[in-house]
C-alpha cells in the first residue's frame, strides 16, 4: 500500500467511525462524545491499530488546527451577552476560574497525578476550558432558563480560546522558549488580544459582504463559500503571524457576525452548525486514535482521583465566584457541576504531545493521556448525570416554554 493509498484510509476509517458512533449515540442516549472517543480508543492505538494518525505527518496539525476554527466560529454565531447581569455573570465567573481554575488544576495534576510542575501548569491551562459544543447539546437536553444556559454557553466559549493560548505560552516556558513570567504575560494579551481584535475586524467586514450577497438563486450557498472561505484565511493568518491566536479570532468573528446579520442568516447558521457537527465526528475518533494505553496506564487511580477532584474543585470555585450573582442555590450548583471538556482540549493537548516528543520530553504522552482522561470522565459523568440533576433541582423548563424562549 503507498503512502497516498495509507493516509486515505485514515481518513476514510476516521470518518466512517465518527458516523457510526453518532448512529450509536442516537440509539443509545450515550452522550455522542464518549461513544466517539471510545470508538476512537478501539480502533486505534490502544485498539485494534486501524488507523495510524501519525502517518498524516505535518499535515495533520494545520488540519485539526482548521476544523476547530470552524467548531468555535459556530459557537460565536449563536453566542449573545445581551443584558448586564449576563454580562457580569459570565465576567465574574471567568475572572474567578481563570486564577483559581489555573492554580487548582496545576496543583492536582503535580500532586496527584504526579506531572513535573512546568506540564502541571499547561494541564491546568487546558482544563480551565469546558466544551461549547458538549455543553450547548446539554443546556438544550436539560431545557434551562435562558441566564443560567447563556452563561454556562459563554463560559466555554471565552475561556476554550483563552486556555489554548495561555496553555501554547505555558509549554513554551517549560520547554525554554519563553523566560519568564513577565515575558509570558505581554505574550499572553498580545496573542488573545490580537486574536479577538483581528477576529473582530474580519467578522465585520464579512457581515457586510453578506448583507449585500442576496440569499435568492444559490446566494445562501456562496454565503457558505464566502465565510469558510473568510474564516479560514484569518485562522491561518493570524496563526502565521500569532500563533494560537486564530481560535480567539475564530470566535470574535463568529461573535461579530451574528450580532451584525442578527434574524438574517438562520440557513447559514444551520449550515455552519452542520459543517461543525462533521469535524467534530471525524475530529474526536481521529484525535483519539492517536492515544495508546501507554499513555494512560501509567495515570492509573492517580490519574482518574485528579480529575474527581478536578470536578470537586469546580463545585468550590464556582461557588465564590458566583457570590453576588442573580442565580440561586440550585443554579449555582448546576453551574458547578456541569463542566465537560471537548475537542479544543482534545486537539491542544494531542499537538502539545507532538511538540513534546519532538523535543525529547518523556511526559508529553501523559499529559496528553490525563486531558484525554478529563474528557472522558467528565462527560461520561457530568454528562449523563446532570440532566437529572436539573429535574431534581426544578430547573428544567416544561417543554413548551422552552421552545417558546429558544
Amino acid at each position: 500500500m503507498t503512502a497516498s493509498d495509507r493516509l486515505a484510509l485514515v481518513w476514510g476509517i476516521a470518518f466512517f467511525a465518527g458516523a457510526a458512533g453518532q448512529g450509536l449515540s442516537r440509539l443509545s442516549g450515550v452522550p455522542a462524545v464518549v461513544v466517539l472517543l471510545a470508538i476512537g480508543l478501539g480502533i486505534g492505538q490502544a485498539g485494534l491499530g486501524l488507523i495510524r494518525p501519525e502517518d498524516l505527518g505535518e499535515g495533520l496539525k494545520p488540519v485539526v488546527g482548521l476544523l476547530v476554527s470552524l467548531v468555535l466560529f459556530d459557537g460565536g454565531l449563536t453566542l449573545r451577552l445581551a443584558g448586564s447581569d449576563l454580562r457580569r455573570s459570565v465576567s465574574q465567573l471567568v475572572l474567578i476560574r481563570s486564577v483559581l481554575g489555573l492554580a487548582g488544576g496545576a496543583a492536582l495534576a503535580h500532586l496527584v497525578a504526579g506531572l513535573s510542575w512546568p506540564l502541571a501548569l499547561v494541564f491546568g491551562a487546558i482544563a480551565l476550558s469546558t466544551g461549547p459544543t458538549v455543553v450547548n447539546s446539554l443546556v438544550r437536553q436539560m431545557r434551562l432558563s435562558p441566564l443560567l444556559g447563556q452563561v454556562l454557553e459563554a463560559e466555554g466559549l471565552i475561556l476554550e480560546p483563552f486556555s489554548a493560548v495561555l496553555a501554547l505560552l505555558l509549554l513554551q516556558s517549560a520547554l525554554g522558549e519563553v523566560g519568564s513570567w513577565r515575558e509570558l504575560v505581554p505574550r499572553l494579551v498580545l496573542r488573545f488580544g490580537g486574536g479577538v481584535g483581528a477576529g473582530a475586524l474580519t467578522g465585520w467586514l464579512l457581515a457586510e459582504l453578506l448583507r449585500r450577497t442576496p440569499a435568492e438563486e444559490g446566494g445562501s450557498g456562496l454565503r457558505l463559500q464566502l465565510t469558510l472561505g473568510w474564516l479560514f484565511l484569518l485562522f491561518s493568518g493570524c496563526e502565521a503571524l500569532l500563533p494560537e491566536s486564530g481560535l480567539p479570532a475564530a470566535v470574535s468573528a463568529g461573535v461579530m457576525v451574528g450580532r451584525r446579520l442578527e434574524g438574517e442568516v438562520k440557513e447559514l447558521e444551520a449550515r455552519i452548525g452542520e459543517l461543525a457537527r462533521l469535524a467534530i465526528t471525524v475530529l474526536f475518533p481521529l484525535l483519539a486514535a492517536d492515544l495508546s494505553w501507554t499513555e494512560l496506564s501509567p495515570l492509573g487511580l492517580g490519574g482518574v482521583g485528579a480529575v474527581g477532584a478536578l470536578m470537586v474543585l469546580r463545585l468550590l470555585v464556582v461557588q465564590l465566584a458566583s457570590v453576588g450573582l442573580p442565580l440561586d442555590g440550585g443554579e449555582r450548583l448546576l453551574l458547578g457541576w456541569v463542566a465537560p471538556r471537548g475537542i479544543v482540549s482534545a486537539a491542544v493537548a494531542s499537538l502539545f504531545a507532538l511538540d513534546l516528543e519532538a523535543a525529547g520530553d518523556p511526559e508529553g504522552g501523559t499529559l496528553k493521556g490525563l486531558v484525554f482522561l478529563t474528557i472522558l470522565l467528565t462527560v461520561g459523568v457530568q454528562g449523563t448525570t446532570a440532566p437529572w440533576l436539573a429535574q431534581r433541582l426544578g430547573l428544567s423548563l416544561p417543554a413548551e416554554e422552552a421552545e417558546e424562549l429558544g
